[in-house]
């Protein structure tokens, strides 16, 4: 497999989750470092291309629901390296007014999502990291192209199981929470996978403390649930991905290791 070509800058034999999500799928915008990385996980959890595929299934319906609630605004925060169905497409399909901001820190993400977006007016892209969440709600670029003043649906698809420490991941869940008006949404998936053996966990922090992310946390249906809080919870509640409104025959299979998510609104007082 040959490499695509980096931006200038950029430290090729450094992993980046956000490339190792994209060899997940199949993707090839990604490195030998990203591969190697990868396939040390997918060892440790061998059905992991599946959950990313359910992870992807499940930001298409999340996506078309929201739509179908009259949101027009979208803030995908940890958008990864854009490939088939994102959320401006699912949006703007149903919507084509629906605006979008894409949000990464991963100047390879930068690149390729501005390139493939430069005649999309309604979608921009924003470099911020969402461990600064208010920073990154303040960011001018954001506040420029959404209108927090209306209802907003803010996802963190796949993104939060990168802060090990469950204080932090509660503080940015807040914070984003804090920032939706009556008739917002915030949407969460999340990685939630059987306990792991001591080793098994060893292995896999030694994988992540060489890439762009601190570490990586398993979180139960229970915890994942506490992100929403003060919201109302569409049904079915935090679930299973393959569970969430389903169109087809899940990818990922009762009782195999997953991830589970949810949709939650502000409602008005």
């Amino acid at each position: 497999m040959n490499d695509f070509r980096a931006p200038s800058g950029v430290d090729t034999s450094t992993p980046s989750v956000a490339r190792m999500y994209d060899y997940y799928l199949g993707g090839k915008d990604n490195f030998a470092a990203d591969r190697e990385a990868a396939e040390k996980i997918i060892a440790i959890l061998p059905n992991l291309r599946d959950i990313a595929r359910e992870n992807r299934e499940f930001l298409v319906r999340a996506v078309s629901y929201l739509s179908g609630q009259g949101i027009r605004q979208f803030l995908d925060i940890g958008a990864g390296l854009p490939t088939q169905r994102n959320v401006h497409q699912v949006a703007q399909e149903l919507a084509p007014e629906s605006r979008v901001v894409y949000v990464d820190n991963d100047p390879i993400v930068l690149t390729h999502a501005r390139a493939l977006l430069s005649e999309n007016s309604r979608v921009i892209t924003v470099d911020a990291d969402m461990r600064k969440p208010q920073a990154l709600l303040d960011h001018p670029a954001v506040r420029g192209h959404l209108d927090f003043s209306q209802p907003v649906a803010i996802l963190l698809l796949g993104v939060l199981h990168f802060v090990p420490d469950d204080d932090e991941a509660a503080d940015i869940a807040a914070t984003f929470r804090s920032a939706l008006t009556p008739g917002g949404y915030l949407v969460v998936s999340h990685g939630s996978i059987a306990p792991l053996s001591e080793d098994q966990e060893r292995e896999g922090q030694q994988v992540f403390s060489r890439t762009s992310a601190p570490g990586a946390a398993s979180r139960t249906p229970e915890q994942v649930s506490a992100f929403f809080e003060g919201l109302d919870l569409v049904e079915p509640g935090v679930v299973a991905l393959q569970k969430w409104r389903p169109l087809d025959v899940p990818i990922v299979k009762q009782g195999e290791a997953g991830a589970v998510g949810g949709v939650a609104r502000h409602t008005p007082a």
